[in-house]
Order: C-alpha cells, then sequence, then structure tokens
C-alpha cells in the first residue's frame, strides 16, 4: 500500500477542526462549487497558522462516509477547475485526487496556505477559525494582511519550511550569540524563556520556527535546509583551473563553526617572507589576513540564499585569490556605486554579525579591505559585479 491509498482517517482524523472539512458534496443549491470554493479560499487564507488544510468530499458534517460520491477523472476536473475560473483570488495552490476514507471512496482536496493574503471566493474572504467555514469579520482581514505584509519581509527572517527548535545549536545560542547581543546584565533581569530570546534576535518567528538568520548563526546543519549555505575553499597549485589541487574543503556548519573554522584555514596558507628595512626585516605576508577576513564576511552577510544554490567559493592560486558569492547588487546598490552605496538583502544576518564582532562597522567593508591591502603592498582588490553575482580578486603582495 502506497501513501496514497492509506486511509485518510488514520491521517486526518474523523472530527472537523480548522484545517480538516467534510462535504457531503461539492453541489449546493444548484450552484456547482460554491460550498466548495468557500472552504479552499477559508484553508488557504489559514487564520489558524497551521499552513493550510484538507477538504473531505463524500463525508457527512458527522464524519461518515457517503455512498454514490463521483471520483471519476471528470468529476475531480471539473473541482480542480475552481483555482482557474477566476472566481478565487488570488489563485491558490491546491491538490484535487480519490482517496479512501473509513473504507469508502472519497474526493481529497488539499489546500496550501496562501502567502498572497487575503484570499478571496467571489469577492468574499472566508476564513475558518474553528470546526466551522465563515465570512471574514474585520479583524480577520487584519490579522490577514499583517500576515501577508510579515511574508513579504527580508528572506532571512522568513521561517524555514520543515525546521523546529530542534534544529537549532540552543547551548551554543546561550554561551556564544546571546552574550555577544544582548547585556548579560538585562537577561538576567528581563528572565525570559529561551523562546523569547530567539524571537526577539529574529532567530525564530513568534509561533518557535526557526528563520534562514537563525538557521545560518546558530542552526545544527544550515546547508541541510538551504542548500548554498557553505563555503568552498580550493586551494590550486597553480595559476589556472586546470592546476593540481592542493586542498579542497567544505565548510558546513552555521556562522559561528565557520569563522572558527576559515580563520586557522586562511592563516595556514598564507606565506610570509622577510624584507629589509635598513639594519631591521620585517615580516610581510603575502595577503593580509584583515582583508581576507573582510571579503569572506562580507560574501557570507550578502550572498543570495533565496534562490542559488552555489556556495561562497575561495579559489587560491599561486598568484591571486578569487572569492565569488551568488547574489548581484540589491536595493540602492548597482554596479558603479558599489564601493560608495550600502543596503542590505539580509539585513537581520548583517546584524547578527555584527554583534558577533565578524563585521566592524556597516558600509566601511570595501575601504577596509583596499587600505589592508595598500598597508600590506598588494595591489588593489578588483570587483566584478553583475545581475547574478559578485567575484573579489586579491593580488598576491610583489
Amino acid at each position: 500500500m502506497n501513501a496514497h491509498d492509506e486511509d485518510l482517517a488514520d491521517i486526518l482524523g474523523t472530527r472537523e477542526t480548522p484545517t480538516l472539512e467534510f462535504k457531503r458534496t461539492a453541489k449546493r443549491e444548484g450552484k456547482r462549487g460554491d460550498a466548495i470554493g468557500n472552504a479552499v479560499c477559508a484553508m488557504a487564507n489559514d487564520l489558524v497558522g497551521k499552513g493550510g488544510g484538507d477538504i473531505l468530499v463524500g463525508v457527512a458534517d458527522d464524519g461518515t462516509p457517503v455512498d454514490d460520491v463521483d471520483v471519476s477523472d471528470r468529476a475531480l476536473l471539473a473541482l480542480t477547475d475552481l483555482r482557474d475560473d477566476g472566481r478565487i483570488l488570488d489563485r491558490p495552490s491546491f491538490t484535487v485526487r480519490a482517496a479512501v476514507y473509513r473504507g469508502k471512496p472519497v474526493v481529497h482536496i488539499h489546500v496550501e496556505a496562501s502567502a498572497a493574503l487575503p484570499v478571496r471566493f467571489d469577492g468574499v474572504v472566508w476564513v475558518r477559525p474553528g470546526p466551522t467555514t465563515r465570512r471574514a469579520t474585520r479583524e480577520d482581514e487584519r490579522v490577514l494582511t499583517e500576515r501577508r505584509r510579515a511574508g513579504d519581509g527580508p528572506f532571512d527572517t522568513r521561517p524555514v519550511p520543515c525546521t523546529s527548535l530542534d534544529d537549532l545549536d540552543l547551548d551554543l545560542f546561550r554561551s556564544a550569540y546571546l552574550p555577544s547581543m544582548v547585556d548579560p546584565e538585562i537577561i538576567e533581569e528581563n528572565g525570559r524563556p529561551v523562546s523569547q530570546q530567539l524571537s526577539s534576535l529574529h532567530l525564530t518567528t513568534p509561533n518557535g520556527q526557526p528563520t534562514t538568520t537563525g538557521m545560518l548563526t546558530v542552526g545544527l546543519d544550515p546547508s541541510s535546509h538551504l542548500p548554498g549555505a557553505y563555503v568552498q575553499f580550493v586551494r590550486y597549485q597553480g595559476a589556472d583551473l586546470d592546476a593540481p589541487v592542493a586542498d579542497d574543503q567544505e565548510l558546513r556548519q552555521n556562522l559561528v563553526g565557520v569563522a572558527a573554522r576559515l580563520a586557522p584555514l586562511l592563516r595556514s596558507n598564507i606565506r610570509t617572507r622577510l624584507t629589509e628595512e635598513g639594519f631591521r626585516e620585517t615580516p610581510q605576508p603575502d595577503y593580509p589576513l584583515e582583508a581576507l577576513r573582510e571579503v569572506t564576511m562580507n560574501a557570507l552577510m550578502h550572498r543570495n540564499y533565496e534562490t542559488s544554490y552555489a556556495p561562497v567559493r575561495i579559489a587560491w592560486f599561486d598568484d591571486r585569490i578569487e572569492v565569488t558569492n551568488p547574489g548581484g547588487p540589491y536595493g540602492q546598490v548597482r554596479d558603479d556605486n558599489f564601493d560608495r552605496v550600502t543596503d542590505y538583502r539580509n539585513p537581520s544576518l548583517a546584524a547578527a554579525m555584527k554583534g558577533l564582532g565578524y563585521v566592524n562597522r556597516f558600509g566601511r567593508g570595501i575601504g577596509r579591505i583596499q587600505a589592508a591591502l595598500g598597508r600590506n603592498g598588494n595591489p588593489p582588490a578588483e570587483f566584478q559585479v553583475d545581475d547574478s553575482s559578485w567575484a573579489v580578486t586579491l593580488r598576491r603582495a610583489s
């Protein structure tokens, strides 16, 4: 028996709830699909915040399946057409299939929660605050509108699907993250539970689901939920991509773990020689660690985590270092003003990195990179910016 053959009574239950509604038939008062349309609209609006809901056609209000339910392809297609006939706006995502409920055939409609709230059917907003579908009140519509605005916020404050508090390293949060962001005396005075502390720092949503910032900074395994959230380091024995590879590493920890591994990794690849100044010999690295740290941390802070699975890449050649990250100019930043104008694709992540000490001052990254290179005798950093990525090249000091 596959998942679609399982009895839905064992999966969804036998009583109507805010996320489960029974319908004897797809017709009511001779008007095709109006009761189903109201129910689909209500599930898509997801007033209770459970992620959508299910409608079973062919089940009485008391949970008893009825006989002679039409589960033909024609009947299923007629229900599917509700999505495209112009009466439900904005169109929600839902699936329609034949299924089994208490041993009898039924039609199962699964509706996903909509991000384009509020959803209307024939111009009316329907919600399901309990086991009954009804017209939305003005307060219901306000809640839905505010939820939509919250969903339109930056990607780094949105919840990461299929995650929970179990996906966060709460010991790391208490020992390293929280003290760096909040005065310890304030933490002790407030006495707030960890769940509220996480939410107030945008590491989780108010209902406790980790956000992108939470997974990136203190997640146990960020790249399992955000596939591009890692750093790829490759050390070549030569000046091009065909050269032999001396070292190849993937850094897949959270931000604190990546920083802890990255610092010794970069330092171990820097070569230092002695230069003479009169009677003094002065050690000079081929790259200043300050510039490398600034380049890599800015790449992690500004990259696009939403639509790209590519990692931040550090390619270390004999004569140069190339650091690339997905995500072109954002907001007010353009390819002709990126060295003067600052904007943030990930504002909460940027605040977290500043609190943790990985960046010093906002808007000063490029200036600090160029200044560090100049003091060390390296040529200025070279930037290549296009619509989908940034690349920074650091040349070795001669």
